[in-house]
């Protein structure tokens, strides 16, 4: 006689209910024949309708803070700069640390800078900012240089908006997916990295409730804007 564990009930409970998301299976078994549950942020992240990028300059500061905090209430998330080089304050106004996208790694940086002046580094945050970063991804990344599809980017100022705007313009037309681009304006310190990123995720948490993105966006960035009208909200549709 065949006994029904309680836990293949809740399997079968899982994986039915997936079934209007277009999902096959919510749990897996392993390669060991075991079953592994996903975690509730892996769930939400398996859920989530929408893909989502947020960029500033140089992938250190804004867009980071923005990244780690999203990432941790599982959302889809990915960060990227789109200056020319990455660029982080030196030790005179006239002498910036600059690196390449695409060679250089958080952790080069890192090592990079704490060799150069450590006390200093240290004492201006740097070094505690890059320690953060290393842990989310090992390099800034370039939206440019980027083949991904996202439904939504968030722009941190207006600079990157057109940049972002622009590659997305002029590159080669592939699927024709729309993207809302969106900008918002976060002033590039810690203080304000910290504020952007939680405005950043509530509004991604009401575009991410849309049923209807394309239908919907204007009066949720219409909400937006009334709470945040020192900010230059910015919003335009590309097509990929």
């Amino acid at each position: 006689m065949h006994t029904v564990r309680p836990m293949d009930l809740f399997i079968k409970f899982l994986n039915s209910s997936r079934k209007d998301v277009g999902e096959s299976s919510c749990i897996e078994k392993n390669r060991n024949g075991g079953r592994e549950l996903l975690t509730t942020k892996n769930l939400r992240m398996d859920l989530n309708k929408l893909k989502f990028a947020v960029s500033c300059s140089s992938n250190m500061n804004r867009s980071m803070e923005a990244h780690s905090f999203m990432q941790k209430r599982g959302f889809n998330i990915e960060s990227y700069g789109s200056g020319n080089q990455v660029k982080l304050p030196g030790t005179a106004i006239d002498k910036p640390n600059c690196y390449e996208f695409g060679k250089t790694t958080y952790e080069f940086i890192y090592n990079d800078l704490k060799a150069k002046d450590s006390a200093y580094y240290t004492q201006n945050g740097l070094l505690n900012m890059l320690d953060r970063n290393r842990r989310i991804k090992p390099s800034p990344q370039k939206f440019q240089h980027e083949d991904k599809e996202f439904d939504v980017i968030i722009c941190l100022e207006e600079r990157v908006y057109d940049q972002v705007v622009d590659h997305l313009h002029t590159r080669p037309t592939t699927s024709g997916n729309p993207a809302h681009v969106i900008n918002i304006d976060i002033e590039d310190n810690p203080e304000e990295a910290t504020i952007g990123a939680w405005l950043v995720c509530e509004l991604c948490g009401k575009l991410d409730e849309c049923d209807d993105l394309d239908n919907e966006i204007d009066e949720i960035l219409a909400d937006f804007e009334a709470k945040n009208q020192k900010r230059n909200i910015l919003h335009t549709i590309c097509f990929y």
